[in-house]
């Protein structure tokens, strides 16, 4: 969720502002790509960890995740300043720690029947078909419609942040919600990040010039990312018995 302050700055920069990087999202893309790969390539290493010494991936993994917000925060504000040659290395780590620590939800969804390698085929599926669709709207819409859409998803974005927080310290204390809420809450963020995705191709580049790419690349990142895990989420709570 480490997106939201990163939509939150591109609403505020956007606003008021016309087209400043027509070809920002073009240049971006390939850095997408890259960190994705990354993703998958840090995902796989979780797994092996998770299948051969299970306590020790659970042990490492909540420090995998603070070191991935230490390395967006970071990589954001070197990446801000212009220094491709640090910030790059940089969002290269941020992508593997980010598959990492996504590794115990594919683990997950690999062991729950009606899932499996299918259903992660399914919601990387659906993440490709979204940016075709999303890159056809979000390109188009006009700066009334782009506003408004961008304001109310950075809202609800607001709202399942706040969500998801207070299902994680309910999971501390062994709380987890009911399954008809955790299937609530999954369709709520796709719902949330579909739009996101939307966004992105209007509001991006609104506020960052087409040398600033790597920025770009990381709010695509995150869209994509978040899209998949409640596309997972999702289907693991509905094949949930």
């Amino acid at each position: 969720m480490s997106n939201t302050s990163n939509f939150r700055e591109a609403f505020r920069n956007a606003q008021n502002h016309s087209l400043i990087g027509p070809n920002v999202i073009a240049n971006a893309l390939p850095y997408v790509g890259g960190g994705l790969i990354l993703t998958a390539l840090g995902t796989y290493g979780g797994l092996g960890v998770i299948r051969s010494n299970p306590g020790l991936f659970f042990t490492t993994f909540i420090g995998a995740v603070i070191l991935e917000l230490i390395l967006f925060f970071v990589a954001q504000n070197v990446a801000e300043k212009g220094n491709k040659n640090v910030a790059l290395p940089l969002l290269g780590i941020y992508s593997l720690l980010s598959g990492y620590t996504l590794s115990g939800l594919v683990f997950m969804a690999l062991r729950t029947q009606g899932v499996g390698i299918q259903g992660i085929g399914i919601a990387a599926l659906s993440c490709g078909v979204t940016f075709i669709f999303a890159r056809q709207i979000g390109s188009n819409l006009s700066e009334a419609d782009g506003m408004a859409l961008t304001k109310t998803i950075y809202l609800g974005l607001i709202a399942l942040v706040v969500v998801c927080l207070t299902q994680f310290v309910f999971s501390l204390f062994g709380v987890y919600v009911p399954n008809w809420l955790e299937i609530g809450i999954s369709g709520l963020g796709v719902f949330l990040f579909v739009g996101a995705s939307v966004v992105d191709f209007y509001i991006l580049p609104r506020t960052y010039r087409n040398d600033q790419y790597l920025r770009a690349a990381l709010s695509m990142y995150l869209t994509y990312i978040n899209l998949f895990v409640f596309i997972l989420r999702l289907l693991i709570a509905l094949n949930r018995r």
